[in-house]
C-alpha cells in the first residue's frame, strides 16, 4: 500500500512557501519540512518539523551539514525509508538522497553550512539571501525526486 500524498504539485507555489516560512522565522530545515508536508499533503505531525530543528546552521551551529539538505534528506526518508531492519527498501533512499546531496552540491557549491557561509555574518543580509536560494532549490529538487521515483515509495 502507498503513501497518500497529492502528485499535482505548483513548484513555484512550493517554493514560494518554503521561502515565505523560512522569513517568517522557520529556519532551513524546518522550512523545507513545512512546505513538503503542506504541498503533498501528507498526514504528517507537527513532531517531523520539530525534528528538523537542530540542523540549521550544520547542526546547531557547528557548521556541518546545510540544514535545508537535512531538511530535503528527511523527506525523502519519510517516502523511501524503511521501518525493518534490514529491508532492501534503504538502497532506494540511498540513491535518491545521494541524488539530492550531488545536485545540491553542483548548485550549492558544497553541502557543508561552515563551506557555504565562509565570510558570512550568521543573520547578514547576504547570507539570508543565499540561505534562501538554497532553500528554494532544495524544497524543489526535492519535490521533484519524489515525483520522479513515485514507484518506489514506502508504506
Amino acid at each position: 500500500m502507498g503513501k497518500n500524498y497529492n502528485t499535482e504539485i505548483n513548484m513555484e507555489e512550493l517554493q514560494k512557501d518554503a521561502v515565505d516560512i523560512f522569513h517568517s522565522g522557520f529556519a532551513c530545515s524546518e522550512s523545507i519540512v513545512y512546505a513538503i508536508r503542506k504541498h503533498f499533503q501528507l498526514e504528517l505531525s507537527d513532531d517531523a518539523i520539530a525534528m528538523s530543528s537542530g540542523f540549521p546552521w550544520g547542526l546547531g551551529g557547528g557548521g556541518c551539514i546545510c540544514g535545508a539538505l537535512a531538511g530535503g534528506t528527511m523527506m525523502l526518508g519519510y517516502f523511501f525509508g524503511r521501518t525493518e531492519p534490514g529491508d532492501p527498501k534503504i538502497h532506494k533512499c540511498f540513491e535518491v538522497c545521494r541524488e539530492l546531496h550531488d545536485d545540491f552540491c553542483k548548485h550549492c557549491g558544497a553541502s557543508c553550512c561552515r563551506a557555504l557561509t565562509r565570510g558570512m555574518e550568521k543573520n547578514s543580509p547576504e547570507r539570508k539571501a543565499q540561505c534562501t536560494d538554497f532553500v528554494s532549490f532544495t524544497v524543489k529538487r526535492t519535490a521533484e525526486i519524489i515525483l520522479a521515483n513515485a514507484e518506489s515509495i514506502n508504506r
